[in-house]
């Protein structure tokens, strides 16, 4: 049994608007695997603290991936969330390895966060001149959150 939406959007303005949004989740879910990258690996003088910030930082990415993916399959299309789908779209930072201090992990995540920010900010006026107001919407709903969460990091690296 198929199912006919009644969702008035063209095929066209959902391509679109499904384009970006699966760009930004393949940026989206590869900044929640660097999330956890640092909540597994931070090491030094504010360990707990850090955990913890990144562990919540991950909780908010997430809920990132959630909104992009549903909105992608409200309009008709399939969100691709596969893991190889992520490592070869993704446009953010590569995570480095090599980071233990809490220093290392902030100014990584901070580097990617900001990126994926950028991109959600750019996402708002193609969804908007797309004629999808409420993917524009939606990307508002996410940049808003992405600077608070960028706010919360960088204030780790800033001095007295």
């Amino acid at each position: 049994m198929s199912y006919t939406s009644r969702l008035d959007l063209s095929d066209h303005v959902r391509k679109e608007a499904c384009a970006l949004l699966q760009a930004r989740l393949s940026d989206a879910l590869d900044l929640e695997a660097q999330a956890k990258q640092a909540h597994w690996n931070v090491k030094g003088p504010h360990f707990l603290q850090l955990h913890e910030l990144f562990d919540r930082l991950h909780g908010e990415i997430e809920d990132f991936v959630d909104l992009l993916a549903e909105r992608i399959t409200t309009l008709g299309h399939v969100a691709d969330g596969r893991i190889a789908t992520t490592a070869a779209n993704s446009a953010l930072y590569g995570y480095p390895l090599e980071a233990s201090g809490g220093e290392a992990h902030l100014k990584a995540l901070s580097a990617s966060l900001g990126a994926f920010g950028k991109a959600a900010r750019a996402a708002i006026d193609q969804a908007s001149l797309a004629g999808d107001a409420d993917t524009a919407d939606l990307f508002t709903q996410i940049s808003r959150e992405t600077d608070k969460q960028l706010w919360f990091l960088e204030a780790h690296l800033q001095a007295h």
